[in-house]
């Protein structure tokens, strides 16, 4: 039996769930900004404390499993196996990341991702002509 109010309507709630979520990472990514200020500013203040200010925020940090995923999820949508650097592209475009030396950095975590997947047996390496090995779902 189909139902596609209940499933029109499931999807538009998953839809206003995943903006909900990309609000609230927003939000709290703020709020740990403005707590590394103020931790600054007292530090200034503060005798006792160590006057080194924190360090300074990359935009390019990913929360635990994201890279995996994206890898993942890169390599189930391809039709044909990716390189390391066609991933990272990708996940940099996906983040709004740009860059010289982000697009390396991240290159070598999707690099190092790739490696542990491959080690778990989940991708495979596949023989390509050029810089990069060519990647594919095991």
């Amino acid at each position: 039996m189909e139902r596609p109010n209940t499933v029109a309507g499931l999807v538009e709630k998953r839809r206003q769930l995943e903006r909900d979520l990309k609000a609230a990472e927003k939000a709290a990514r703020n709020i740990r900004i403005d707590l590394d200020h103020l931790d600054a500013a007292i530090r200034l203040f503060t005798e006792d404390a160590p006057r080194r200010l924190p360090g300074h925020k990359v935009a390019h940090r990913a929360s635990k499993g994201e890279m995996r995923r994206h890898v993942l999820k890169a390599l189930r949508e391809a039709e044909g196996p990716l390189t390391s650097i066609t991933i990272a592209e990708g996940y940099m475009a996906a983040r709004g990341l740009s860059g010289d030396s982000t697009a390396v950095l991240i290159r070598k975590r999707v690099g190092a991702c790739l490696n542990s997947l491959k080690h778990a047996g989940t991708v495979e390496e596949v023989p390509q002509e050029g810089l990069y090995k060519g990647w594919r779902l095991a």
